[in-house]
């Protein structure tokens, strides 16, 4: 069983940057796409961004195209989000999930292995 932890959620002002990682460990390392969620209270979980473990594709929802980005070590096993110019409404907890097939979806049901979360304040 793939084991998932994020880390690096925090509290920051807009206009500020943060960066949350996710580590993947254990089970059988059959991952093709990895991929960052958001909740927001009284919100549905939302796509961000996915990558696939290789790197050479990524997608953005968007509303974070232009100022997040997604990156992966491949060797660490570890996907990283740089959120820049974050708005009040990045406010949520993130999620990272991975999936053993491409292509990179946007549903949450499409992945099978979540991460605990971190929360991301963005203060006005």
């Amino acid at each position: 069983q793939v084991q998932l932890i994020e880390s690096g959620g925090g509290l920051v002002q807009a206009g500020g940057s943060l960066r949350v990682s996710c580590a993947a460990s254990g089970g059988a390392f059959n991952l093709n796409t990895m991929g960052w969620f958001r909740q927001a209270p009284g919100k549905e979980r939302e796509f961000v961004a996915g990558i696939s473990w290789n790197g050479d594709r990524t997608f953005y929802a968007d509303s974070v195209k232009g100022r997040f980005t997604i990156s992966g070590d491949n060797i660490k096993k570890t996907v990283y989000l740089q959120m820049n110019s974050l708005k009040p409404e990045d406010t949520a907890v993130y999620y990272c999930a991975v999936r053993s097939v491409l292509p990179i979806s946007t549903i949450p049901d499409d992945y099978g292995n979540w991460g605990q979360g971190t929360q991301v304040t963005v203060s006005s």
